[in-house]
Formats: structure tokens, C-alpha cells, sequence
């Protein structure tokens, strides 16, 4: 690229980064067996180019490139460290150990990477910020920020991640046919747990994070790359797809939060509809529902609808009705309810909403207080709110609840 502005060649090395750093660490883990062996040489890769990119421009394959310069770099450390010599052996015979078919049920590297970082052996929070830090290449301050922890809290967790792997032997491969069904819902809970925290961020001034939402769809969209045959990973994609394409109608100008029934839906991404309908569609063919499947079919008819009146409710009680055979959790329940108040009127949504025990998640008060709101019960509606503004930390929805307060307190 000789001849483009450096400013835009610093542009192309941190979209290198970002979307090669996972593939690169992946490798090298694979041939050294060492996750801090490969950061560090994939780190020293990338500064090294940047160092020489903005001279000679884009190589013709930079994640190459990048691999290459790291495995040598790892390689030049080995020899001049005689004490790691053993460590230098063991990768050669990494590398030349055989495996089985039925671990290598996927051939690729990212994927193995990925079920590594959400074994069960690793704890939740520690499961999200390994996947983020290996396989989005995000730094631990970002991640730190994006989840309102310290950063020192953040870090502990990547390097206790890090140390479980390293001590309970846990294997670098893709799980065998026989324990898949138990290790990819974690997975696929994974990626969406980082796609729900960047959707509505669960404190901070801003509603989203949009860099969370870009990062959990590209993690979708490489294992649903990786594993074409999974249903509910092409349904976990759909899904993310489908909710994203509403994001630009779902806050306004100021930043305020714009529910549903009032976006302007014209500002929906027609793009990201499509191919998230697209992929609904190959769903159905396979007719092998599942959870996300199901969610992605309740947000593809909302894709359908030009406005809120025109929604088919009663196709997404239906599917609602399904989830929850699928998927028995209360806050499944909690948005039957909401699509059973549209279908049959907000008494019959109030009443199926006082038989959950959610009394922690702010949700079900801002619910059911637009439902007390509707039969005109105002006082009720605003103590309802009360108690989700005592529940919820974000800003956005903190103003959102307070205007919806004050206009039932005003019978607005």
C-alpha cells in the first residue's frame, strides 16, 4: 500500500488486530502449547508491525504475516532461554502428535481455542473475559470497562482463567461428538452474555456498547463459519442480528432509551433483517428447534412488522408458548407476559406476571408497572416504578423509568 497516509495504514494495523489476533493466538497456542507463550509472541508481531507497515504498506496476507513473525519470535526467545528448552520439545512434539478424528470434529483452531476458554471448569466471568481477551484481542482495560470492574479485578480473572487452564490440564481441542450437546450451550451463552452486556449495559451512561455488540456478532459469525451444522449456533447468530438491526431506532438523539412500540422503525438495518430472516428460514427447514432458534423466530415477526399495531402477537405468544416448553425460566415467562397482555389485554399480562418470583430484576417491575399503568392503577404503576429505578444502574434507563413515573403520577 505504498503511498497511503500513515494515519491510514494505523487504521488498517488495528483492524488487523482486531480481526486477526484471536486466528493468530489460536495458532500458536496449537503449535506451543502456551497461551502466554502465544500472546506474547503475537504482541511483539503486531508492534513490530507497526513499526514497519506504515513504511512498506499491507503485506499480502498480514494475518500471515503476523503468524509468522510471532512463531519466530517465540522460536528466537526459545534459543536464547535455556531453561525453557524443555518447553521448546514438548511443542515439537505438539506438533507432531496425531489426533483423532473424532476430537478434530471441526478443523480449526479458533473453534478449539473457544471451547478452551468456556470449559466448564472455568467460572462464568472468567469464561466471557478469557473469550474476549483471546479471541477478540480486546485489552484487559477495555474489558474491564465494558463489564464496570476495576481493571486489576478484570485481570486477576484473565490470569486465574489462564492458570485453571494451565493446572487442570484442561485439553486444547474441540470437544468429541459425544460430549458436544453439554459443552456448546455454554459456549453459545458465552457470546450472547457479551451481546446482552453491550446491548443494554448493565451500568454506566450509556444504554450500549456498541464495540461489545460488533465483537459478540463476529465471534457468532466465525463459529457459525465453523460449525454450519449447528442449529442453534445459526440460530444464536440470527438472533444478534436481528435485535442489533433495531439499535439505531432504540435510543434518540439525546441518547435516551426509545422502547419499542414508539421507534421509528424506518431507521431499522433493513440489511441486518434480511439476513438474519434468512438465516430463521434455514432454521425452520431443519425443523430441529432450540432456544436461540426460537428467539430468533419471536424477533424476525417484529422484523416483519411496519408498525407495533401490525406485529402478529398472537404468532409470537405461540412461539413464546414454545420457548417456554424449551426453556422453563421465569424470565421467558416474564415476556410471555408481555405478548399475552397485547393478545388478550394488560389484566390477563398482569395476571400471569404475579406468579413469578423476579422480584431482583428490574424488568419485571418496569413491565409490570406499564401494565398497572394501562388499567389505570396509577399509584401502584408508580411504586412499580420506584422499585425498577432501585434496581437498575444505567442512565439511560434510570431517565427512561423516571419520565414514565412522573407522566403516570401525572396522568399522562
Amino acid at each position: 500500500m505504498p503511498g497511503a497516509p500513515s494515519e491510514e495504514r494505523g487504521v488498517d494495523i488495528a483492524r488487523v488486530f482486531r480481526e486477526e489476533y484471536g486466528r493468530a493466538v489460536s495458532v500458536l497456542v496449537r503449535a506451543f502449547g502456551d497461551i502466554d507463550l502465544a500472546e506474547e509472541g503475537v504482541q511483539d508481531a503486531f508492534t513490530i508491525a507497526a513499526t514497519h507497515w506504515p513504511e512498506r504498506g499491507l503485506p499480502p496476507s498480514p494475518a500471515g504475516w503476523i503468524i509468522t513473525t510471532a512463531r519466530n519470535r517465540i522460536l528466537d526467545r526459545h534459543r536464547r532461554e535455556a531453561s525453557r528448552e524443555d518447553r521448546q520439545a514438548q511443542a515439537v512434539l505438539l506438533q507432531q502428535r496425531g489426533e483423532s478424528d473424532e476430537e478434530l470434529t471441526v478443523q480449526d483452531d479458533r473453534l478449539r481455542l473457544m471451547f478452551t476458554c468456556c470449559h466448564p471448569a472455568l467460572a462464568p466471568a472468567n469464561q466471557v473475559a478469557l473469550t474476549l481477551r483471546l479471541l477478540g484481542g480486546l485489552a484487559t482495560p477495555e474489558i474491564a470497562r465494558a463489564f464496570v470492574v476495576p481493571e486489576a479485578t478484570m485481570a486477576q480473572r484473565i490470569v486465574r482463567a489462564k492458570a485453571k487452564i494451565r493446572d487442570a490440564h484442561i485439553p486444547y481441542r474441540v470437544p468429541s461428538s459425544a460430549e458436544l450437546p453439554d459443552r456448546l450451550p455454554p459456549m453459545l451463552a458465552v457470546i450472547y452474555l457479551v451481546f446482552n452486556e453491550g446491548y443494554a449495559a448493565t451500568a454506566g451512561e450509556q444504554l450500549a456498547r456498541e464495540d461489545l455488540c460488533r465483537e459478540a456478532i463476529r465471534l457468532g459469525r466465525v463459529l457459525a463459519s465453523l460449525m454450519p451444522d449447528e442449529p442453534e449456533v445459526t440460530g444464536l447468530l440470527a438472533l444478534m442480528l436481528l435485535i442489533a438491526a433495531r439499535r439505531p431506532a432504540r435510543t434518540g438523539p439525546d441518547g435516551s432509551l426509545v422502547p419499542l412500540p414508539e421507534q421509528d422503525r424506518t431507521l431499522w438495518d433493513a440489511d441486518l433483517i434480511t439476513e438474519g430472516q434468512a438465516l430463521v428460514r434455514s432454521c425452520l427447514q431443519r425443523n430441529v428447534p432450540g432456544p436461540y432458534q426460537v428467539q430468533a423466530a419471536i424477533n424476525a415477526v417484529h422484523g416483519d412488522a411496519p408498525s407495533v399495531a401490525q406485529t402478529d402477537w398472537h404468532q409470537i405468544l405461540a412461539l413464546y408458548d414454545q420457548l417456554l416448553a424449551l426453556e422453563p425460566s421465569p424470565v421467558v415467562a416474564l415476556n410471555r407476559a408481555v405478548a399475552l397482555a397485547e393478545v388478550s389485554g394488560p389484566e390477563a399480562g398482569l395476571a400471569a406476571l404475579e406468579r413469578l418470583d423476579l422480584d431482583g430484576y428490574y424488568l419485571f417491575h418496569a413491565v409490570r408497572a406499564d401494565l398497572l399503568r394501562r388499567l389505570g392503577r396509577r399509584s401502584e404503576a408508580a411504586a412499580a416504578y420506584d422499585a425498577a429505578l432501585a434496581r437498575t444502574d444505567n442512565e439511560a434507563e434510570r431517565t427512561f423509568l423516571l419520565r414514565a413515573r412522573d407522566a403516570t403520577a401525572e396522568g399522562r
